[in-house]
């Protein structure tokens, strides 16, 4: 009897545990975001964060302290917590919760660019005409893989003290004390709760600090704000000085950036402490892959709207996609930035025996002495792959008898640079000497091949496959990688950079802009390759040069609001290449539009007095988000207070932002917008428009006339239907007075007719 009530007892306990331990494994990380800052207490906010989480642990406090991952309560409301699906859907329906949503994982969007981009001087990075001295009280925090405070490029040598308005921390952990910061690197935090909770804990994280163990977080913070540093290389390339577009400016670091990516509650962290510390901006390389999801239902989205809330311009990348429709940090309250090329390439040459010389790109530091024969991979199959499957020198697919001293011709159909240079190792364990690698995407990006390697496109491809198949002994020899300078036509629009149209939000041009983002040469991790300089490729590389200016523009107008400076940055952009020809997008050549570069490339010659500014502010912003569907009920959520959707638009086109995007034109349709004078207190703007094909714009009034420095002036942009086409069509709309010129791209899709209406 004793033993059967013990055997009850055991069964009961088995019961419960079983259950305890299905719940603990069914749980995964939430972002319970509760909308704008209110006036509580921050230990208060703790509290109530933590009793909305025992209501759904049965009350215990115990458990929901054991559940609670982080608290947001600086910059906005809410927490971060291991919830079932059933307790994240009962959280959501209780008063004051805006959204919930997983923990999702983001990825990184992986200098001579500053004097391409016409940028002169060492440390001052000076504009003719303006004193940018101001950029030691500008303080940029970098959201990203975190810093090498070592590297020459963040030392603090002749910095005045760390400006009076920071409020941050230097935060110890591995190999990361207190006196890694200085003047220059003046605050640095590291988050990994929404890791942990999400990776497998036995994997190996370097530096649970805000050290860089990847390179990525030094690179973009050097590319931005990094000091002059003279004699940098890249292994004999790219030789010469290294500086950032704003090398005075001050570096505060914000690791939520792991080896394999950055999670939501991390990355929500980040932007919290940040407006709570007093960055004036925020760098942030990386994003969601597309098609991104609802603004309030993705971290930098939500992060970037209370940034701007508080006067921080939020700078970001379009992603690396590069097909069509794939841009992603669609926010019309952040500047989201498309990658271009240099006047300067990296290059080997392909010597065919015929003579035939080809180049290609590639940063092998290997050269062939000699010629060698050349086959396509796809005759060195091994065991069970098939020609085909070899082609691609996918690994152990090559037959190292046949692949033993040959150059061979393998394939990549979408890669990145890791699976690139993978496959030089594949040949290379093979026996073979040297690889030609058919990029069948064409994306241009230089990769260190451990072996005599360089990429060609697929034109170049079929000319050496042709080569091969048509020829007895085919033979090549490949150099190794030099710098080519003067390369033209620069710059042209990166085949990897994502484009437009916005998928979230057609209303909303993106990218807004395009900046060098090919083959940088910036500050590294020495433990990521034993090097303190390295070139890397993307977005990300494009987004801290954005950044940079920016900096600069913040410096000489500190009291202008976000949108200014990005305002600023977009209607001075240029269109033209350096030879004033259209600018052309990789591989294909075609003339790129504004899906490709959003305004133009940047020109920072004209930032600092653009003449005319489209503002926006907050009250903007609800109004916007009251246009694409959002009720009073869930715009107060948001906002926090009393706002209403009064003043809506009767389109998202409304918002006034330096560009006019009408999707979906029913044969007419007018936009307003209000521009505020910051150029010559008495002037005259003229109004120049280029009419999209097939839709007549006229602007009202024609001119604006200026008494004051400040005054703001409305105007409307009409547009007709003239002769229906597909597709978009695109234009532009500039103000000119004297040299000043303003600029908005016209972006526009006529709604089709029915059938049988003839017009």
């Amino acid at each position: 009897m004793a033993s059967m009530r013990w055997c009850c007892i055991f069964c009961l306990f088995l019961a419960v545990f079983g259950a305890q331990v299905g719940i603990c494994f069914s749980s995964k990380v939430y972002v319970v975001y509760m909308g704008s800052k209110s006036g509580d207490d921050p230990d208060d906010v703790l509290s109530q964060n933590h009793l909305m989480l025992a209501s759904v642990h049965g009350g215990s406090i115990e458990q929901a302290q054991a559940s609670h991952l982080y608290s947001y309560r600086h910059g906005f409301r809410g927490f971060a917590a291991k919830l079932t699906d059933e307790q994240a859907s009962h959280i959501a329906q209780m008063p004051g919760v805006v959204s919930v949503f997983p923990n999702l994982k983001r990825k990184l969007h992986t200098t001579r660019s500053w004097d391409f981009m016409g940028l002169l001087g060492e440390e001052t990075m000076e504009i003719p005409g303006h004193s940018t001295k101001n950029q030691v009280n500008v303080i940029i925090g970098f959201i990203d893989t975190g810093i090498w405070p070592e590297s020459p490029s963040f030392s603090d040598a002749n910095m005045p003290p760390v400006p009076a308005i920071w409020r941050g921390e230097c935060e110890p952990g591995e190999a990361f004390n207190a006196s890694s910061c200085n003047r220059k690197v003046i605050g640095a935090r590291y988050y990994m709760s929404g890791y942990e909770a999400e990776e497998d804990s036995a994997r190996i994280v370097s530096f649970r600090s805000p050290r860089d163990s990847s390179g990525h977080g030094s690179h973009t913070a050097s590319t931005a704000a990094g000091r002059y540093v003279t004699n940098v290389n890249y292994k004999g390339l790219a030789a010469g000085g290294a500086r950032g577009g704003a090398p005075m400016a001050r570096i505060a670091v914000y690791k939520t950036c792991w080896d394999s990516g950055c999670y939501d509650v991390d990355l929500l962290a980040a932007f919290d402490d940040a407006i709570r510390d007093g960055v004036h901006l925020l760098s942030v390389s990386l994003g969601p892959d597309a098609p991104q999801g609802d603004y309030f239902k993705d971290a930098i989205s939500i992060g970037s709207f209370h940034a701007a809330s508080h006067g921080v311009l939020v700078v970001a990348s379009v992603g690396n996609a590069g097909d069509r429709g794939s841009a992603t940090n669609l926010a019309p309250w952040m500047i989201t930035v498309g990658a271009s090329s240099m006047d300067r390439d990296f290059a080997s040459d392909i010597v065919l025996g015929n003579d035939a010389k080809f180049t290609g790109e590639s940063l092998s530091l290997f050269g062939m002495n000699s010629s060698a024969r050349i086959i396509s991979a796809s005759e060195a199959n091994a065991g069970y792959f098939t020609p085909y499957q070899s082609s691609y020198c996918l690994e152990s697919s090559l037959n190292s008898t046949i692949a033993r001293g040959k150059v061979l011709v393998c394939r990549i159909a979408e890669g990145s640079t890791e699976s690139k240079l993978a496959k030089s190792k594949v040949v290379k364990e093979a026996g073979g000497v040297g690889m030609v690698l058919i990029d069948e995407a064409d994306k241009d990006v230089a990769i260190p091949f451990v072996i005599p390697s360089a990429i060609v496109g697929k034109e170049i491809g079929r000319e050496i496959l042709s080569y091969i198949n048509n020829t007895r002994k085919p033979t090549s020899k490949i150099s190794r990688a030099n710098t080519v300078l003067g390369s033209q036509p620069a710059p042209r629009i990166a085949s990897f950079s994502s484009k437009g149209p916005n998928s979230l939000t057609p209303e909303i041009l993106k990218p807004d802009v395009a900046a060098p983002g090919l083959n940088i040469l910036a500050a590294w991790s020495p433990v990521a390759g034993r090097m303190q300089f390295n070139i890397l490729s993307g977005t990300s590389m494009s987004c801290p040069h954005i950044t940079g200016i920016a900096t600069l523009v913040k410096a000489v107008h500190p009291s202008w609001s976000p949108s200014a400076i990005k305002s600023a940055i977009m209607t001075t952009a240029t269109i033209l290449d350096k030879n004033d020809e259209p600018i052309r997008v990789d591989p294909e050549g075609r003339r790129a539009n504004s899906f490709d570069y959003g305004s133009g490339f940047v020109d920072p010659s004209r930032v600092l007095d653009p003449g005319l500014i489209y503002d926006a502010h907050p009250i903007d912003y609800k109004a916007f988000l009251c246009s694409i569907g959002y009720d009073e009920k869930s715009l107060r959520l948001v906002t926090r207070d009393n706002s209403t959707c009064d003043q809506t638009f009767t389109t998202a086109s409304s918002l006034n932002y330096p560009s006019i995007t009408v999707p979906n034109l029913k044969d007419s349709f007018s936009v307003t917008r209000t521009v505020t004078n910051v150029g010559k207190p008495r002037s005259v703007y003229k109004a120049v428009v280029s009419n999209p094909v097939g839709i007549n714009v006229s602007v009202v009034p024609k001119q604006l006339i200026f008494n004051r420095y400040g005054q703001k002036i409305k105007f409307t942009v009409n547009f007709k239907v003239a002769a229906p086409s597909k597709g978009y069509a695109f234009g532009f709309l500039t103000w000119t007075s004297g040299d000043a010129r303003v600029t908005s791209p016209l972006v526009v899709q006529a709604a089709p007719f029915p059938k049988g209406l003839m017009r």
